[in-house]
C-alpha cells in the first residue's frame, strides 16, 4: 500500500498526487495536519534521507515560529521525531511511504523511481 501524507493548499502536494494519478498509482492520502506520519514512519523515512533536518517544512511558519533552526541542532532524534509525529505543519511534504521506501518532497525523478 503507498501512502501519501499531504496537504490539501499546498501545491507542490497536489502536483505530486496529479503525477501518481497519472501514472495509474492508487494511494491512501492521508491529511499530514491532522494526522501526521508515526514515529515509527519517521524513522523509517531518517534512515533513508539522512538527516533531522531533511524531514523538516523548514519554510513553514511553525518551523520559523519555534526558532528550528537554531535549535534542532541541540536536539536528540527522539525529541525531534516527537515533535515531527505531534506536528504535521512541521513534516516536510509531500511525505511518500511505499513498501520499499519513499521520499519526502516531490522530486519527479525519485518519485518515478518509489512508484
Amino acid at each position: 500500500m503507498i501512502r501519501v501524507y499531504a496537504y490539501d493548499k499546498c501545491s507542490t502536494c497536489r502536483k505530486a498526487l496529479k503525477f501518481l494519478a497519472a501514472r495509474g498509482v492508487t494511494a491512501q492520502v492521508i491529511p499530514i495536519r491532522e494526522q501526521p506520519p508515526t514515529k515509527a514512519e519517521l524513522k523509517q523515512m531518517l534512515a533513508r534521507v539522512g538527516s533531522l533536518r531533511k524531514l523538516f517544512n523548514t519554510s513553514g511558519l511553525d518551523y520559523k515560529k519555534l526558532n528550528l533552526k537554531s535549535r534542532l541542532p541541540k536536539f536528540s532524534e527522539a525529541e525531534a521525531l516527537d515533535l515531527l509525529a505531534t506536528n504535521g505543519n512541521l513534516v516536510k511534504r509531500p511525505f511518500l511511504l511505499t513498501p520499499g521506501g519513499g521520499a519526502v518532497g516531490f522530486d519527479e525523478d525519485e518519485w518515478r523511481k518509489q512508484v
